[in-house]
């Protein structure tokens, strides 16, 4: 992990069920090497430690979304903002860092985090409404309206193109797209995760809604949108 990464060392459970009680049922001792952990086959002790992460390291206090949305890992997605500052570095940049998040979904993590660890500010798209009021209620609860501001987009093809205004400048854009080509792609990943986790269930202990796991064409179909479709809007391109 990077040397920034509040999490490298593991989890202290003793502080995080003090900071969220309600991951405290879900932690036992794991017979293989008398170590505190939780079931991460279930999907409700993932979604309580995450709350309890949050919590106890970036002063987020409400975090709440339907439980069919993708539960995003805190260790990994720290990890990503984690790297994207140490791109940013060389330019030693004097304006405030503006992020553009691709794809903000209802857990709105990837603003949550960045705000906390390096104080940037944050412009989230989705192409679901839903997923932005949901994005949108947690952002108002954390105190973050003047940070983190919203935009829907209302064609699916499209990434960038009816987002980006002509006065914006971003920094960076990021992103975590659908990995998966189809649902049934999707199912059987899903199902051979579970079985590494020695469950033979089919339900997916991070959830996941059809926009955050699959797009027609999957991954690389979507990244080619991301990566070249960006220089056909007028006047940015130029800039």
């Amino acid at each position: 992990m990077h040397k920034n990464n509040k999490h490298k060392k593991g989890y202290n459970f003793k502080e995080l069920t003090q900071a969220h009680s309600a991951l405290e049922p879900f932690v036992f001792v794991n017979d293989y090497n008398s170590n505190e952990t939780i079931d991460f086959a279930n999907p409700e002790a993932v979604k309580a430690l995450n709350v309890a992460l949050l919590k106890s390291f970036y002063n987020i206090d409400f975090w709440k979304f339907p439980d069919a949305h993708l539960c995003p890992p805190i260790p990994g997605r720290v990890e990503y903002i984690h790297h994207l500052n140490d791109l940013l570095k060389p330019y030693k940049l004097k304006d405030a860092i503006r992020v553009l998040d691709v794809g903000i979904g209802a857990t709105c993590i990837y603003p949550l985090l960045g705000h906390s660890e390096y104080n940037w500010s944050f412009v989230g798209t989705d192409i679901d409404p839903k997923s932005l009021a949901n994005a949108q209620m947690i952002i108002d609860k954390n105190g973050l309206s003047k940070v983190v501001k919203l935009r829907l987009q209302t064609e699916k093809a499209l990434i960038f193109k009816g987002i980006i205004e002509p006065t914006d400048r971003f920094a960076l854009s990021m992103c975590n797209p659908p990995f998966y080509r189809s649902e049934q792609e999707a199912l059987e990943a899903a199902q051979r995760k579970m079985k590494g986790l020695g469950n033979a269930s089919p339900i997916r202990n991070f959830s996941g809604t059809a926009n955050e796991l699959w797009f027609e064409g999957g991954e690389k179909a979507f990244l080619h949108n991301y990566l070249y479709k960006w220089q056909l809007i007028p006047n940015f391109a130029q800039k």
